[in-house]
């Protein structure tokens, strides 16, 4: 269903729609100099106006997912989105930024088949993890000045 549609259902109305007021305050002042402030008033403006973009793209992706008679909004539709409403110049970064993902999902895979292939017990693995989680109270239940130095 495309956004122009009307919505069958119960789900959220466009007021109840936000990002955390906190996340985005945090990412705006890390982008400011640290000598400039931001109003309260304007922090609302800008998480209205990430909201209304991520609704636009969103619904512009569906549009192109709903032509290819496809069901599930893959990485290639928003991308697509982005091009035809005439963000091309974010297209790169996105891109790039979907290939680091990939990679850190595949990183994961990899630990977890680490854990697997480690040839240890669930209780061997419970076991272990106890022993570091000990070793860690016990390093941060000394003074600061008495900290153990790792054995060599």
């Amino acid at each position: 269903m495309s956004d122009r549609e009307g919505h069958s259902g119960a789900g959220p109305s466009d007021e109840d729609l936000s990002l955390p007021k906190a996340t985005v305050a945090k990412m705006i002042s890390e982008l400011l100099p640290a000598e400039v402030t931001c109003a309260k008033e304007t922090r609302d403006l800008v998480i209205e106006c990430c909201v209304e973009f991520i609704h636009l793209i969103s619904s512009e992706a569906n549009e192109i997912c709903e032509q290819e008679s496809k069901k599930t909004i893959a990485p290639e539709h928003i991308i697509g989105a982005l091009k035809r409403l005439g963000f091309d110049s974010f297209t790169t970064e996105v891109e790039d930024v979907l290939k680091d993902h990939k990679q850190q999902q595949k990183d994961r895979e990899k630990k977890a088949d680490k854990i697997k292939d480690s040839g240890l017990t669930p209780e061997e693995l419970m076991a272990k993890q106890e022993e570091l989680f000990a070793a860690s109270r016990a390093k941060f239940a000394q003074p600061q000045g008495q900290q153990q130095q790792p054995p060599a």
